[in-house]
Parts: structure tokens; C-alpha cells; sequence
């Protein structure tokens, strides 16, 4: 073998050899440095050999199984406990989201009951406690999201800007209900300077009846306005004489529409005034006095008629007016509770003045005041005037169902309604309620009492005056002072 190869007959005889000679042999190349043939084939193996091999490496293979079970077990243990503790933390934090929003809710009904009646001291610790909540809830919040696993190189500038969200987000609901009471201010200032622009002109034509002594009345009334205006807040009897003028313009306007609808259906005004105060006359104090039916009949001019009208619209408006409800049921809250439906009563009338009546019986057709205006409906158009004016009976039938129509003619009347209804509320707000009286005909005119709707040259009433009917009535305030009562007067002869 130690002979150079000669020529490639040579090379495959000693390779052939070897073989022969060491099947088993490890090295797989020759003593000349080249790769062996035998590459291209495999031996066959040892069985001894090999069963031993196999039985090591399935042991071997059995130790890692075992090894990698039990890591696994580990991990799977490890990672349910891992969960077990995250539902457990989950849990608690929502236990005491819940928690805060419950507390949140407390503080915020504390808050709402604190701006009625209005007690600052209540309000400033409901506000506190709403404050607290918040942050507690956005201290959760925070928690929450840091455990959902945040980018820990990005943590900080998330935190700092979360941080910087949730404190807008908590000053935000404040900043609408600031934003929210700043326009509800500047509406109530544009209410109160229309109010007093018409109260203005409500004091100039009372005032104005020969031109003399304005200025005197007019400083007094101005006055009482701003003193008004300094206790609004609160039932007065300078709001209620207030409410009263309200009244009064209403009943005016709508007397003035309802008196221009009979003239376009060619009406007799003197006639059908005198039928109305014929049946007013015959149906109240009149019943045990026939004369004043005469003078019921006789004493009005078409001039004058429509006092004589808005007589009558007054005296079924204010029919009822000394029951808490008009009548329309047999409630007795005022009396089992009085202090409680005092404070309600004003409420009422704080969150009803600024309202559209049309807008309020459209959401709340059949509430009190809606049931009020279909029943003083009823009881001041009857069918057959209604038909004469319009042609029809639709809007008594609307009215009959309890709906509200949508015209001209039902909307001044619901602007008496609401004025009427507002004064109701007022007085059974005030701590003593008003008395209500009335002029009854024929009676001495008494100038502390009564005011007469007819101005009389020089501005003084003329001696020798009684009363031809009640136009208003009257009132008699707790503090002392007097809602005069308006009347009609005639000559004694």
C-alpha cells in the first residue's frame, strides 16, 4: 500500500481492497490524503451498536420530555396566577370605579337640590364633593390604562399628555355649565329689560291721563321696579303687583283681538255686550237685585264695550282662583303641607315666567296648566261664538280632546293663561296669601280701593260715582299695600 498508484487501473484495485479489508473503518479517507468513494454509499450498521445507541438516546429523549413537561406545568401555573391576580385587580379597580361614580351621583343630586331653594353653603360642599369624584375617577382611569401595557420608552410622554386629557376632561363639564349659566343671565337680563320697557309703557298711559302728575307716578313706579329687580329671588309683594300689571296688559290684548274678530263678523258690540252682562248679572250677586240687571243693560256705550268684555274675561279667569288648583281637583297640599307647597309653588312660577306657553303645552299637553287652558277655554268661547268668528269648530275641538291649537287667537289667550297662572303660583308662594275682593255694583267708589278703567278730565274721579261692574279684582298684600281694583263707574242719577 506504500507504492505510488501507477496508472487508474492501479487506483481502483487498492481502493476496492480497502474496503474489503475495513468495512467499519471510521476514516473514510485514504492514506493519500483523498476522499474515499464509499461517500456515495452507506454501510450497514452494527445491530449491537445501534440498539444500544437507540436505547441512550431514547432515554435521553425521555429526560427531555420529562424536563419540558414540567416546564411546561410551571409556566402554565406561573401564567394562571399570573391571570388569577389581574381579574383579582381588575375586579377591585372596578369596585371602586363603581364605587366613585355612586358617590359622584350623591354629590350631584346634593348639588341639584342645593339650587332650590338656593342655600350657598350646600351648594359649595356638593360642588367639592362632585370635584373629588371626578378626580377619583380620573386617578382610576389612569390606573387602568397603565395596566393595559404601555411602551415603556414612551410611558412618561403617555402618562404626562393622559394627564394633561384627563384634567380638560374634568374641567370641561364645568366650563359648559358655565358656559350654559352666562347665556341663561344674559336671556334673564333681556327678559328683565323688556319687562321694564313694557311696565315703562304700562306706567306712562296709566300715568298719562291729562298729562299732569307723570312724573311723580313714574318715580314711584320706577322705584318699586328696582326694588324688584333686588328681591327676586325670593315671593314678594312687589313681585306679585308686578305680575298683576302682566295680567293686565294680557287681558287688554287679548279683550282688543277678540273685540276686532266680532267687528269682522259684523257683530252688534252694544248687543252682545249687554247679553253678556245680562247672564254675568243674573248669574252672581245680581240674582237677589234685579236693577242692576237694568243697569247691566243700559250703562255701557260702544264706546265702552270692551271693559264690558274684558270684565267678563277676567271674571272667568279668576273664577276659582282662591283653591290652589282652580278647582280642577280636590287637592289639599296646601294645607296638610303649606311650608312645602309654598317653596314649590315658587318653582313653578321661576321655571314657567321665562317659557313659551306654546312650546310647554306642545311637550305637556295634559299637564295642570294645560288642563287649566282647555277648561277656561271652554268656559270663555262658547261654540257658538267661536263658529260666528272663524266658520268652524275646530279649535273647540282641539281643545275639547286636549290638545292646543296653533293659531293667533289661541295664543293670546294662552298669554293670559300663562299670566293668570303665574299670579296663582305667586300668591300661594307669598307667607300670608293675598285676599282677593271684588267691587260689587253700585258700590261707593273709594279711591284706596278701586281704580276707575275710564280717565276722567283733570285726572280726578268726579263725586257722586258708583260702580257699574267690576272690570278686576283686587288684592290686599301682607305688607300692607293694595292691588286696587279696577272698575266701571256711572253718574249715581
Amino acid at each position: 500500500m506504500t507504492r505510488k498508484v501507477s496508472n487508474f487501473s492501479d487506483l481502483i484495485q487498492r481502493v476496492t481492497a480497502s474496503c474489503l479489508l475495513h468495512p467499519l473503518a471510521d476514516t473514510r479517507y485514504d492514506s493519500s490524503g483523498d476522499k474515499d468513494e464509499n461517500l456515495l454509499y452507506e454501510s450497514e450498521p452494527n445491530k449491537d451498536v445501534d440498539e444500544d445507541g437507540e436505547a441512550d438516546k431514547d432515554s435521553e429523549d425521555e429526560e427531555e420530555d420529562e424536563i419540558d413537561d414540567c416546564d411546561e406545568g410551571k409556566m402554565a401555573s406561573l401564567k394562571a396566577l399570573g391571570e388569577k391576580k389581574k381579574l383579582k385587580q381588575m375586579e377591585s379597580l372596578l369596585e371602586e370605579v363603581f364605587e366613585a361614580v355612586s358617590a359622584m351621583k350623591r354629590s350631584y343630586v346634593s348639588l341639584q337640590e342645593a339650587h332650590c331653594p338656593w342655600d350657598p353653603e350646600k351648594m359649595r360642599v356638593a360642588d367639592v364633593a362632585v370635584v373629588a369624584q371626578l378626580r377619583k375617577l380620573g386617578v382610576l382611569r389612569e390606573r387602568f390604562r397603565r395596566r393595559r401595557g404601555v411602551d415603556e420608552n414612551g410611558r412618561r410622554r403617555e402618562v404626562r399628555r393622559r394627564a394633561t386629557g384627563s384634567l380638560r376632561e374634568v374641567v370641561a363639564p364645568y366650563e359648559a355649565v358655565v358656559n350654559d349659566l352666562i347665556k341663561e343671565v344674559k336671556a334673564k337680563d333681556l327678559e328683565v329689560h323688556s319687562l321694564k320697557e313694557k311696565l315703562d309703557n304700562v306706567v306712562t298711559l296709566s300715568s298719562n291721563g291729562g298729562g299732569k302728575k307723570v312724573g311723580r307716578s313714574q318715580s314711584k313706579r320706577k322705584l318699586g321696579i328696582s326694588q324688584i329687580q333686588a328681591v327676586a329671588a325670593t315671593p314678594s309683594p312687589e313681585l306679585f303687583e308686578t305680575a298683576m300689571l302682566q295680567v293686565r296688559e294680557s287681558s287688554k290684548s287679548f279683550t282688543s283681538l277678540l273685540l276686532s274678530l266680532m267687528h269682522n263678523a259684523h257683530w252688534d258690540i252694544t248687543a252682545a255686550v249687554r247679553s253678556i252682562e245680562a247672564a254675568t248679572a243674573s248669574a252672581t250677586e245680581e240674582s237677589y237685585n234685579p236693577s242692576a240687571i237694568t243697569i247691566a243693560t243700559s250703562i255701557v256705550s260702544a264706546h265702552h264695550a270692551k271693559y264690558a268684555l274684558e270684565s267678563y274675561i277676567s271674571r272667568k279667569f279668576f273664577q276659582g282662583f282662591d283653591h290652589e288648583t282652580f278647582y280642577m281637583d280636590g287637592s289639599l297640599s296646601s294645607l296638610l303641607n303649606p311650608d312645602q307647597f309654598k317653596r314649590d309653588c315658587f318653582t313653578q312660577y321661576h321655571d314657567m315666567k321665562s317659557m313659551d306657553p306654546t312650546e310647554l303645552l306642545g311637550i305637556l299637553p295634559s299637564c295642570h296648566f294645560g288642563k287649566f287652558c282647555s277648561q277656561k277655554y271652554l268656559a270663555i268661547v262658547h261654540p257658538k261664538m267661536e263658529e260666528s268668528l272663524f266658520g268652524n269648530l275646530e279649535q273647540h275641538q282641539q281643545v275639547s280632546t286636549g290638545s292646543h291649537p296653533r293659531s293667533q287667537f289661541y295664543n293670546e289667550f294662552l298669554g293670559v293663561a300663562k299670566a293668570v297662572w303665574l299670579l296663582h303660583l305667586l300668591a300661594f308662594s307669598l307667607n300670608p296669601a293675598p285676599s282677593q275682593f271684588e267691587a260689587s255694583r253700585g258700590a261707593e267708589f273709594h279711591s284706596q280701593y278701586m281704580e276707575s278703567v275710564v280717565r276722567f278730565s283733570g285726572g280726578r274721579v268726579p263725586a257722586g260715582q258708583i260702580v257699574g261692574f267690576p272690570v278686576s279684582p283686587g288684592f290686599k298684600l301682607g305688607n300692607g299695600s293694595v292691588v286696587k281694583a279696577r272698575v266701571y263707574l256711572i253718574a249715581r242719577a
